[in-house]
């Protein structure tokens, strides 16, 4: 940069050393107390960022900060200051000589290190864990690029980004059609994979993944598809180190394959018993190789001291190493790929696209860092401000790239996210057909990104009622599916999910409970019996049970799938809450009435503790609390429920909102009990008039409400005025048959 910057007329930023999707690190010097340190900016300096992303990043920084700053060893790189400067969070570390891990294999050509270098990691490695651990702190991302080697030959662990506290690591992480939510594929711990629970002893076994690297060349499950990388760790025993190389010490080998074991039982018991195993047999380590593994041979200066016999060994045998990318990078294709050519090939573009101006890569860095902000806008629930950042990346992607570059369509991709999930069905419709055509033009017609957006449309489909046209597009998606990645795979098991759903849809019960029960055992083989896409399905199963009028069943499925809810994700997550819901709906079915009464007290405090009291689901579980004092025959308690709740929804949702108007009806309905007929006629026709104004005179719904006017009729003696409704409600429901035929 042409002139530094002074942060707090303290700190003045000299050299930028490094960029990532958390900003950027400068050389500075800290001029109170005349030392030069490190920090790290949540955005770019003297660029603006978008308020509705940037806001999204800082409760990550800080809490990199708070974690960071409470950590006092030579082992981890150390926080100086932290603090808020003209709207850029920052950091102050101290300045770090050398090199991470990474960039050390990457200029040594992925050979391996000597086996005392290895140990000497994990000594340094075992001696930081054991003291973050004794605080608490499971780092979750160990990997080459998280750990430096200084100068002096002192090993340090840096960025605790996505550290957690003990007390709170309950929550898992999981792998989705997109990725991995923590932690990096060839580092990541089984039970991170499987979303079980995750303690220090997933750090060891990041650890093992690390030193295997470093021993052999390669990590110990080395595919270039995620998913196999995944399937390794969970499934696959790993070669012996031997394998890649002859000088490995037996109790090094013992050790490394320890970490590496698929349980946390099965490993070292802390970091501490780590460094005893590593160092039990030290002295018998072979003498130090030459650069070359000669005698007398020197090696290069250029790398530091620690590091100048790294050629010593044999070299991996690994079939195909990881290519490098450039953190500034990450997320972006950096090259055009099709389903035809080899993964990683390059095309060829058309002249079109080769006049296009090749952006820097500077600016594909921001638009990957804009574009990652709008998954976390996603993530937190704020679809509308994810929107617009994916519409604006999707525009500048688009100018930049080409319109079916695979980042363009990517952007694309999350533009149809957001208007699903807003509500905007037919606009999403058109942007998921816009990006699966791209897509099969640009990768192929069975790429994954292809058949993730021809799934959307499947979705966006069944939302706009055309379950029909669901129905086949969900169906030529599973075909394919199943064809190149095979009958086990999560994104395969997805689309058959989604599939039970729209056949229950299609009135096609017994399949569609048929087609759930084989999925959820399906996810229980691959997945696990306890994660969050298997009880997804198993809620379905239980949905499906009830439509079948098999209640005892639906209420046994959904009471397992709410115990194991809370069990992997915590008695407060939203799909526990919605399960526990489930539940109170089968004991209202079967007739517990005392028994549903007191769990949607239960899940109504515990909403509002959460929530506040007038969030939707607040109001839903209030809903369901005066449905149960109904079926009790508490009717004056039901009443003024059902009123509450309705004139909260009129005022949160809109007075023609479904969910307003089911509560009007159930105002209604606790009007009749209690013998008010003339008021319950009244409200019934109001709820009549909105759903023919909104859903049109024929709608199921509607043609519902009319029919509960026509009772209202007869309760009050007008018989001729409800048997004429009656003929006009059946001649309608005819009409609306025939239509459909």
């Amino acid at each position: 940069m042409a002139e530094s910057r002074l942060i707090q007329s303290r700190y003045r930023l000299l050299d930028l050393i490094g960029r990532g999707g958390m900003g950027e690190v400068w050389s500075a010097v800290d001029e109170s107390l005349g030392r030069r340190v490190a920090v790290k900016c949540l955005k770019p300096i003297g660029q603006d960022h978008d308020a509705s992303f940037s806001a999204v990043l800082q409760e990550r920084f800080r809490r990199e900060a708070r974690v960071a700053a409470a950590l006092q060893h030579r082992g981890v790189t150390v926080v100086h200051d932290f603090g808020e400067y003209e709207g850029v969070l920052y950091l102050v570390m101290e300045l770090l000589q050398g090199h991470n891990l990474s960039q050390l294999l990457d200029e040594n050509e992925q050979r391996p290190l000597p086996v005392d270098e290895v140990v000497d990691v994990a000594v340094q490695v075992a001696d930081a864990l054991a003291y973050t651990h004794e605080r608490g702190i499971v780092h979750r991302d160990l990997k080459p690029a998280n750990i430096m080697r200084l100068t002096d030959g002192t090993v340090k662990i840096c960025d605790f980004g996505i550290a957690r506290l003990g007390e709170n690591i309950g929550l898992t992480s999981r792998l989705t059609s997109t990725g991995i939510a923590m932690g990096t594929p060839h580092y990541m711990s089984p039970e991170q994979i499987g979303g079980g629970q995750v303690d220090h002893r997933s750090d060891l076994y990041s650890l093992g993944c690390v030193l295997y690297e470093l021993a052999t060349g390669v990590p110990p499950f080395d595919h270039e598809d995620a998913w196999a990388v995944l399937v390794g760790h969970r499934d696959t025993v790993p070669q012996p180190l031997s394998v890649h190389r002859s000088d490995i010490p037996d109790h090094v080998e013992r050790t490394v394959l320890d970490l590496l074991a698929k349980t946390p039982d099965g490993r070292p018991s802390d970091a501490t018993e780590l460094r005893r195993r590593m160092t039990h047999d030290r002295r018998a380590l072979p003498p130090p190789a030459t650069a070359a593994g000669r005698p007398g041979e020197r090696a290069p200066a250029a790398l530091p001291t620690w590091g100048r016999r790294m050629t010593g060994g044999h070299q991996a045998t690994a079939t195909a190493l990881r290519p490098v990318v450039p953190d500034h990078t990450a997320g972006l294709t950096g090259e055009w790929t099709t389903g035809a050519a080899p993964r990683g090939a390059a095309l060829t573009p058309p002249a079109s696209r080769a006049e296009r101006p090749t952006p820097s890569p500077e600016a594909l860095a921001v638009l990957a860092s804009r574009h990652s902000a709008g998954l976390s806008l996603a993530r937190l629930g704020r679809w509308e401000e994810a929107g617009e950042v994916h519409r604006a990346v999707a525009a500048e992607r688009e100018h930049a790239l080409g319109p079916d570059h695979p980042d363009t369509l990517a952007s694309r991709y999350e533009v149809g996210l957001t208007l699903s999930r807003t509500g905007r069905a037919d606009d999403a419709l058109r942007e998921f057909r816009r990006v699966a055509g791209g897509r099969e033009r640009a990768l192929g017609p069975e790429h994954p990104e292809t058949l993730a957006a021809r799934q959307e449309t499947a979705y966006v489909l069944g939302q706009l009622g055309r379950h029909f046209e669901a129905h086949d597009a969900y169906a030529a998606v599973l075909a394919a599916r199943e064809r190149t990645m095979g009958p086990d795979h999560p994104d395969t098991l997805a689309c058959r999910h989604s599939l039970a759903f729209n056949l229950s849809r299609l009135g096609r019960l017994e399949d569609s409970f048929t087609m759930a029960c084989e999925v959820a055992a399906a996810r229980t083989r691959v997945l696990g019996a306890d994660h969050p896409d298997t009880l997804v399905t198993r809620y379905e199963v239980a949905y499906a049970l009830g439509q079948l009028g098999r209640w005892p069943e639906a209420l046994s499925t959904y009471q397992e799938v709410a115990d194991a809810r809370a069990r992997a994700l915590g008695p407060d997550h939203p799909d526990t809450l919605a399960a526990r819901h489930e539940v109170g709906i089968g004991l209202g079915r079967l007739g517990h009435g005392t028994q549903a009464v007191e769990l949607y007290r239960s899940l109504v405090a515990d909403r509002t503790r959460l929530h506040g009291p007038n969030d939707p689901e607040t109001l839903r579980a209030r809903h369901g609390l005066g449905v149960n004092l109904g079926r009790l025959g508490r009717w004056e308690e039901a009443l003024g429920e059902a009123r509450e709740v309705s004139a909260l929804r009129q005022r949160v949702l809109g007075p023609d909102h479904p969910d307003t108007l089911i509560s009007r009806r159930e105002v209604a309905v606790g009007l009749g009990w209690l013998g008010r007929w003339p008021d319950a006629l009244t409200v019934y026709r109001e709820v009549a008039a909105a759903r023919e104004r909104v859903l049109g005179i024929d709608h199921p719904e509607a043609l519902a409400s009319r029919n509960d006017e026509a009772h209202c009729l007869e309760q009050l003696g007008r018989h001729s005025d409800a048997v004429e409704l009656y003929r006009r409600v059946a001649a309608l429901r005819e009409r609306r048959s025939t239509r459909g035929r």
